[in-house]
């Protein structure tokens, strides 16, 4: 064979080799994401990564965890198996976190982010590396596959006009202190964007935190600063962004002497909170339908691991700061007060009677009627 003869023949092999490695690996559209009509279809013998924030909110291991797991065995015939892990409100712990889930080599992720922005490296490794991630609850940054969550807007809304309900014409009698949640996590700029929607011009903010980590410790020492700045004669009413501050609040109001307690609002519906509504020491919480919104991110991971499309499950699409037009399903959310809780958590199984009902709650709750 001549030399020119070889050359054309090398050639002709090595565009052989390529095409054949293009078609074996995975096709990848203009924008770099895997395509789904050349994707190789996975079965029910998959693996789903869950990480979730932190475990002092109780949701997160009560609700979350088990309802996800347990629709993902459902959608996978008992095959699919669920690897779980908490970042315990630490990012740099998440972002190690979601390394070891791309060491695993996991079908698809569920990511709840500690810090939604810092969350976007993680994010682009796992894309990198042919994972689809379905961001859970909170919008986290990067090219996120799909997004669940409840309207957070509306949240603070909703928790705005139940405090100027339960303040009535005693509105601008005096201060409200405001409890905001972590600066870390979107969703608290989303409840605070609601409620301030709500209660700008109607109410005199005396005190407004970002409260660092969401934790109840950190809330308590914010409504002492709050207490001795204002006075604790002058404070109307207290917007907590959930339930687990409006405990800390609570417990300064009372060590400071406040009686009778202004309303304080909250969220999640922990039980906590139910009972300290039902004994009339918190006004409300907002109560999110946690039957749906795990089983929906389960579903959605599902879908994404075995190469399917989302279809009709995705009614909606949300931007983030770095992506655009993201596959979403935003759940409504309900406003948890003493009047409505057999309606609500009861009748959705969240709690038995049992739970709330101690004997210390037992003779609220007989007034309330619940059963």
């Amino acid at each position: 064979m001549n030399t020119r003869l070889r050359r054309a023949a090398v050639a002709v092999a090595a565009t052989a080799m390529a095409v054949s490695l293009a078609a074996c690996g995975s096709a990848k559209d203009a924008d770099g994401k895997k395509s789904t009509e050349s994707s190789a279809k996975k079965g029910d013998d998959i693996t789903i990564g869950l990480l979730l924030p932190e475990n002092q909110t109780a949701r997160y291991e009560k609700f979350d965890k088990p309802l996800i797991e347990k629709k993902v065995r459902e959608l996978t015939n008992g095959k699919g198996k669920v690897q779980y892990l908490n970042a315990k409100q630490n990012a740099p712990t998440q972002a190690q976190q979601v390394d070891t889930m791309i060491t695993n080599k996991v079908d698809a992720l569920i990511v709840d982010a500690v810090d939604s922005a810092s969350i976007k490296t993680s994010v682009q490794k796992a894309h990198d590396a042919g994972i689809p991630v379905v961001a859970f609850d909170r919008l986290a940054q990067g090219p996120i596959d799909s997004y669940v969550s409840f309207d957070n807007v509306q949240v603070g809304h909703v928790q705005g006009k139940a405090l100027l309900d339960a303040l009535g014409d005693k509105a601008k009698s005096g201060q409200i202190v405001m409890m905001n949640g972590a600066i870390t996590d979107p969703n608290a700029a989303d409840f605070k964007k609601g409620a301030h929607a709500e209660l700008d011009g109607k109410v005199n903010i005396g005190k407004e935190y970002d409260t660092k980590e969401w934790k109840p410790e950190n809330a308590n020492a914010n409504m002492d600063a709050a207490i001795s700045a204002i006075g604790k004669d002058k404070i109307v009413g207290v917007y907590s962004a959930n339930d687990g501050m409006a405990g800390g609040i609570i417990t300064a109001l009372k060590a400071a002497g406040v009686s009778p307690l202004p309303p304080v609002t909250g969220q999640d519906a922990e039980l906590a909170g139910v009972q300290r509504i039902v004994a009339g020491e918190q006004f409300m919480s907002i109560y999110k339908p946690y039957v749906q919104e795990g089983p929906i991110a389960a579903e959605m991971a599902v879908k994404l691991a075995q190469g399917k499309e989302l279809g009709s499950l995705a009614t909606s699409t949300v931007d983030s700061p770095t992506t655009k037009k993201v596959p979403s399903v935003i759940i409504p959310v309900v406003s948890l007060t003493k009047e409505n809780i057999q309606d609500t958590v009861l009748k959705d199984g969240i709690y038995q009677v049992s739970e709330i009902c101690t004997p210390k709650y037992k003779a609220a709750c007989d007034k309330l009627g619940l059963k």
